[in-house]
């Protein structure tokens, strides 16, 4: 059987094809990808360990010109929403993150029309002189992007400045599919699909780490999500021996309840939990070289993150302090430290924290 040879074939740790994808994702049963993708994770990351992370989601700001379809958190310059976060402010979040056990900021803004390169310098250097054990997990390949653009300057020679002023790591954010047709249908200011990966393969030359990530279930077909992750899997191929690479590959569906123009998405339907467990599993077969894949118990609820456990994934994630962009969208799940370690000991599983380098710390 067809099925069987593509098993044995991920099995040996080699590359499907999209062809040869698309037909597991498509008509393989859930049971054998869950299977599959499970002796994948174990052959990765051996045991039953599940890492989690303590960290804190801030927003630089509110204001972005990237028009995404699917964004309730965005407003633009004049808008009487508009905010950027105060060094007071942040003093305040790093405190409250300390005293939960967490030394890491994801911080995130957007397509800020007038932030260039010295306010970004400029706010890492502060909150690193404050707090030098503090972790920025920071920006992500359109941000930087878009501060390159407005300072005319290479990918390069912006990371290096980034990372210089205390960028310790870069999300994998603003990837939502990896397909031009469907990017400029869903977020038509953003730098397209090749200016993603460009800036992503600078940050592995310069060996920062970083993730990658996948927004589905919106306006794309399961051939473009494929195609998203092998191009995730090129790209992986091509970073240097011994740089860090995508460290993890994270999934989760479109929250669409609090979009006020459903225009783009009115053929859309909400992605069920067997869907996101197939996603979940045909992400770990298919991405071959990415070490982590985690389970986004924030948009699909703990019950489905667990049993990704079971079918692919290794991870469980942060304790997301403070996520403003999927929730102002609609996610409503919440787990805190002691929620997030019982779930994982619920799955037969036991919880290890770690760092944004997947290095443990319990």
């Amino acid at each position: 059987m067809e099925f069987n040879r593509l098993y044995r074939k991920a099995l040996d740790i080699r590359p499907l094809t999209p062809e040869e994808g698309l037909l597991l994702y498509e008509q393989a049963p859930l049971s054998d990808l869950m299977f599959v993708a499970n002796k994948l994770r174990q052959i990765h990351v051996p045991g039953y360990g599940v890492s989690w992370q303590i960290d804190r989601n801030v927003n630089i700001t509110n204001v972005c010109i990237s028009g995404c379809k699917f964004c309730t958190f965005h407003c633009g310059l004049q808008s009487n929403r508009a905010y950027t976060t105060t060094l007071a402010e942040y003093e305040q979040k790093i405190e409250e993150l300390f005293a939960k056990g967490g030394n890491q900021l994801l911080l995130q803004g957007g397509l800020h029309p007038k932030y260039g390169l010295d306010f970004y310098e400029q706010l890492f250097r502060d909150l690193k002189k404050k707090h030098p054990t503090l972790k920025l997990h920071a920006l992500g390949p359109p941000e930087v992007a878009h501060i390159a653009k407005l300072e005319k300057l290479s990918y390069r020679e912006t990371l290096q400045r980034l990372v210089a002023a205390g960028l310790d790591s870069l999300p994998g954010a603003g990837a939502e599919i990896l397909v031009d047709d469907i990017r400029k249908k869903l977020s038509p200011g953003k730098p397209d699909v090749q200016a993603w990966l460009d800036v992503m393969h600078e940050a592995h030359l310069l060996n920062l780490p970083t993730s990658a990530t996948m927004m589905f279930g919106h306006i794309e077909a399961r051939a473009d999500r494929i195609e998203h992750m092998c191009k995730i899997r090129d790209l992986q191929a091509q970073k240097p021996k011994n740089s860090y690479g995508f460290l993890a590959f994270i999934c989760w569906p479109v929250q669409l309840e609090n979009v006020a123009d459903k225009s783009l998405f009115k053929d859309v339907q909400p992605v069920t939990p067997e869907e996101y467990l197939r996603t979940v599993a045909i992400a770990r077969i298919m991405l071959h070289n990415v070490p982590n894949i985690q389970a986004s118990w924030l948009t699909v609820g703990k019950s489905t993150a667990q049993l990704c456990l079971w079918g692919g994934a290794n991870d469980f994630g942060s304790i997301m302090m403070e996520e403003n962009v999927v929730s102002s969208a609609g996610s409503c799940y919440k787990l805190d430290a002691e929620g997030i370690q019982l779930a994982i000991r619920e799955a037969g599983y036991e919880p290890w924290l770690r760092n944004q380098k997947y290095e443990f710390t319990i």
